[in-house]
């Protein structure tokens, strides 16, 4: 039985909204290369297989096994294992900020209502894996930043799989909620220990007060037995700043929507991601963002580097409503193929209703420079290590505006990892 015909099963174990939603993805369905949006990804890698809900869920692992997978293990941190909740391995401080795994809120009467008024409303009905999503999700991370509060330490989320009789499908919900006034950075990984396919279809909804700042950074680093689905919401209030950074350097098929909802003025909006991946990988990057009121900015760069025969996608879509007056809208997709068998579709695009803004986009796929490839030879640098200092100079303006400096440390030097090299930038 393929992975349609198991969802079909579900019927009889659910009621309400989540029914309602199942029901709404069985009407449309997986999406096939039929769709304009998933043109040049094909899913049916994923469909044509079985899952199972996660065994061992009591499984713990050594603190040693977590700190590995961690950016710094200073940081605060949220381990789910298996599916559930981990509060042996997590460390949080309930006096900064609210965290709540998704699966107790119905216990916490006083966060319940909030839960429930912000969860599936910037995704409700959105996309058929949306739908899958609000229909079978179990766990995954409320979190919230009171007003004025300054989160000093980012927080570690991570969603980990440890070996599995058979292939896994876990469905995640994240839910970010900030005040006025506060700020927060999150880094969320997903990680594949054990030694058969694991497909997570996460959504994760970001709520942005006036004059807050919320930056969510996904390290997409896992195995060739993962498969990821992923759909992010941020809506910005007035005076607000929301960065989300994409760095993607693993998993098997890895496919990213961001939705971005400009809803005050003076909001600024970034986005930057880099890819670098190989063999037959696959990693489609698709940004909306919808510029609804003046006097806002948003900003997009997304570097890839391909190898091998991986395939790369990225549509970024800009929409300027006709009163979005002053909009400063950018939109960059900059790609390198290192062999020939590698390859990118791209395509930036304007929808624009407003006559007094700034907004361009553009795209370049191309290889590396052979001229700077041999200077860098010429003085004593060996092939692999000129190709990657090329290539960091190339990927580097996408790390800019990272605030956390282990973050940014950890990246490049999985820039090195992936091409090979053994140096420090």
């Amino acid at each position: 039985m393929n992975l349609s015909e198991q969802i079909k099963t579900y019927r009889q174990s659910l009621s309400g909204e989540k029914l309602l939603a199942l029901e709404h993805f069985l009407h449309r369905g997986f999406p096939t290369k039929k769709d304009e949006e998933y043109k040049y990804t094909n899913l049916r890698e994923i469909i044509e297989k079985s899952y199972e809900a996660p065994q061992n869920k009591a499984v713990i692992l050594e603190n040693r096994t977590i700190e590995e997978l961690m950016v710094d293990t200073t940081f605060h941190r949220a381990v789910f294992i298996n599916g559930s909740f981990s509060e042996t391995l997590s460390r949080l401080d309930s006096a900064v900020f609210e965290f709540i795994p998704i699966s107790r809120l119905s216990a916490e009467p006083e966060v319940e209502p909030i839960a429930k008024l912000h969860i599936g409303s910037l995704s409700a009905q959105k996309t058929a894996l949306v739908s899958l999503n609000r229909a079978l999700y179990e766990e995954g991370a409320y979190i919230r930043v009171k007003k004025n509060i300054q989160v000093d330490k980012p927080l570690e989320i991570l969603f980990i799989t440890t070996s599995q009789p058979s292939n896994t499908m876990l469905q995640w919900r994240n839910l970010f909620i900030m005040d006025e006034g506060a700020s927060m950075e999150v880094i969320e990984s997903h990680h594949n220990l054990g030694d058969t396919f694991s497909y997570s279809n996460s959504v994760t909804e970001i709520f942005v007060s006036k004059n807050a700042k919320a930056d969510w950074h996904k390290l997409q680093n896992d195995s060739e037995l993962s498969y990821l689905t992923d759909s992010t919401f941020a809506r910005q209030e007035q005076d607000s700043r929301c960065t989300v950074n994409t760095f993607s350097f693993g998993g098997k098929l890895v496919r990213n929507t961001l939705d971005f909802i400009q809803e005050g003025e003076n909001i600024n909006s970034f986005m930057n991601g880099i890819t670098l991946i190989g063999k037959d990988q696959l990693v489609d990057h698709h940004t909306n963002v919808h510029h609804n009121q003046p006097n806002c900015e948003s900003y997009q760069n997304y570097k890839g580097i391909y190898k091998d025969k991986s395939h790369g996608v990225f549509n970024g879509k800009i929409f300027v409503h006709k009163i979005a007056q002053k909009t400063n809208a950018y939109q960059q997709n900059n790609n390198v193929l290192l062999n020939e068998g590698a390859s990118i579709d791209t395509k930036p695009q304007l929808e624009i209703f407003a006559d007094d803004v700034k907004c361009s986009h553009g795209c370049t796929v191309g290889q590396l420079n052979n001229d700077a490839l041999f200077y860098l030879r010429a003085r004593g640098i060996s092939k692999n290590e000129a190709q990657a200092l090329l290539l960091y100079a190339f990927a580097n303006d996408a790390m800019e505006n990272i605030d956390i400096e282990p973050l940014k440390t950890n990246v490049s030097k999985l820039l090195a990892e992936k091409l090979h090299v053994s140096m420090e930038f």
